[in-house]
């Protein structure tokens, strides 16, 4: 008998599209991210949730981005292109990867290929439909466009380097020697802002197709951006700089029972006086950009809005520096203001005060629980299901976590008792033991990883933290998620009212 499903019970799955199956070295957004999206409603999902959609730079982070505003070009389907006309098949033939694990370098390079040919192709007349089309979207994203295209160009003719490397007059954005560049690089320029138009192009009908089976993305912002990102260059007066343009403070946290040094993020920090006194006119424009191309979004570090670790710039690690107050709710109050009703997640994970926690309330956003941070010890009662509050996402675990198999397989025997207690199982499937527990919960929201869903180890990984290489790569293939495994998820979907 199907449960009567009260107004926001619902369940998701994670899975970033960098990991979905695919011949071209790492998941995109073609076929395959259809196929997905099928996947998800036979499955009875309400939720696909993704990591940040950005392009990505040191480390393939998608947390470490170019550019808060763009899309990843290194996603977009050359099948898709084939249809376009903007490539031929022929052209996507002679290279072999991987199939389990994104090779970035090669694939990276093989899609700057594909993409310069497709600009080539379409300068030369191919793909004529599209000219219109390609203008208008320049046009309506000249704000944050224009600077990324030319942030990218000069970066290449820089041979990669920061722009704290580049002359002294394009690090101070003078108008002469800006117009000088765009002269110089006009050419890269229009092949960035041609990337652009087909990744939103190639998204925006992938979100469609979702949304008309019923199915609603999760989007993921991070608090702070990428020192080297053409946000911090197109905009230096709203962050905590020197007069070389340099970080005067960086970001992180202080140590907690995670890690005795803290964690040195280094990102350049806000100035937010400097922000409100433009009605805080880029964080509106960023976070209406996020909800163009997801249902909802993570606010990732959501305690940072309320008060952040300052580190003082040239620190080894995140130990020296103190808390400083953040905007607080007038920040989403102007938002609101300006973007009505906001759908969004409070990452409240880590040493949580009771000012975040009221901050998090009185906006009325759920919170995360991660059952894996629940069995061990009093310090975490918060993340066992008996706990909760209704207004709470619930996950089995996240990108940040061991997949719960690796889990269970690697913490003590304790707290395996304690799972096995808790449970009333004998822990032998606990990776679905968990996320019947997510989805038994009185939790608005559950979402598990796909590596969970798939009883996955740890070499499924999608992150380690503090980690120097290595992450980001997994990806799943063809072969390993079958219809069982969907009804499976869509029998407990339905029996728990989600």
């Amino acid at each position: 008998m199907t449960k009567k499903q009260t107004p926001n019970r619902s369940a998701g799955v994670l899975l970033h599209p960098t990991s979905l199956p695919g011949p071209y070295g790492i998941g995109d957004l073609g076929p395959a991210a259809f196929k997905w999206v099928d996947n998800l409603t036979r499955a009875h999902q309400k939720w696909w949730q993704i990591l940040p959609l950005g392009p990505t730079g040191f480390g393939d982070s998608p947390y470490q981005s170019f550019s808060t505003f763009a899309g990843n070009p290194f996603m977009l389907s050359p099948d898709f292109l084939v249809q376009d006309g903007l490539l031929k098949q022929e052209d996507l033939s002679g290279t072999r990867f991987r199939a389990d694990h994104v090779e970035f370098g090669p694939a990276i390079t093989f899609k700057i290929r594909l993409i310069k040919k497709a600009w080539e192709n379409f300068r030369g007349g191919s793909a004529a439909n599209l000219k219109s089309a390609f203008e208008n979207f320049n046009a309506e994203n000249a704000r944050w466009l224009d600077d990324y295209a030319l942030f990218r160009a000069l970066k290449d003719a820089h041979n990669g380097k920061s722009w704290l490397e580049w002359s002294e007059e394009l690090i101070q954005r003078k108008p002469a020697a800006l117009e000088k560049a765009r002269r110089q690089v006009a050419e890269a320029v229009g092949m960035y802002q041609f990337g652009q138009f087909l990744f939103f192009r190639q998204w925006r009908e992938l979100k469609k197709y979702a949304n008309d089976r019923g199915i609603r993305l999760i989007g993921d912002v991070p608090i702070f951006v990428s020192s080297d990102s053409s946000d911090v260059w197109a905009n230096p007066d709203l962050f905590m700089l020197d007069k070389q343009s340099k970080p005067r403070f960086v970001a992180g946290v202080p140590p907690d029972y995670f890690s005795q040094t803290g964690q040195l993020w280094g990102n350049p920090l806000y100035d937010w006086d400097a922000n409100k006194q433009t009605g805080y006119a880029w964080w509106i424009a960023r976070l209406r950009a996020t909800l163009g191309q997801v249902d909802m979004v993570r606010l990732d570090h959501f305690r940072g809005f309320e008060s952040y670790w300052e580190i003082p710039a040239g620190k080894p690690t995140a130990e020296v520096g103190r808390w400083v107050k953040g905007p607080g709710i007038e920040l989403f109050e102007t938002i609101r203001t300006v973007l009505g009703h906001l759908p969004l997640i409070a990452e409240d994970l880590g040493i949580i005060t009771d000012e975040v926690g009221v901050l998090r309330d009185r906006l009325g956003l759920p919170g995360m629980r991660i059952l894996q941070f629940a069995f061990g010890g009093a310090t975490e009662d918060r993340f066992l299901p008996h706990n909760y509050d209704r207004n709470t996402v619930v996950y089995t675990g996240t990108h940040d976590n061991d997949t719960t198999q690796g889990w269970y397989a690697t913490v003590s025997e304790t707290e395996r008792h304690f799972v096995r207690r808790y449970l009333g199982r004998d822990g032998n499937d606990i990776s679905w033991d968990l996320i019947r527990l997510a989805w038994a919960s009185i939790a608005d929201y559950a979402i598990a990883p796909l590596q969970d869903l798939l009883n996955l180890g740890t070499d499924a990984r999608m992150n380690l933290p503090g980690r120097p290489s290595g992450n980001w790569g997994w990806r799943y293939t063809d072969g390993m998620l079958n219809d069982s495994t969907l009804d499976r998820l869509a029998d407990l979907t339905d029996l728990y009212g989600r």
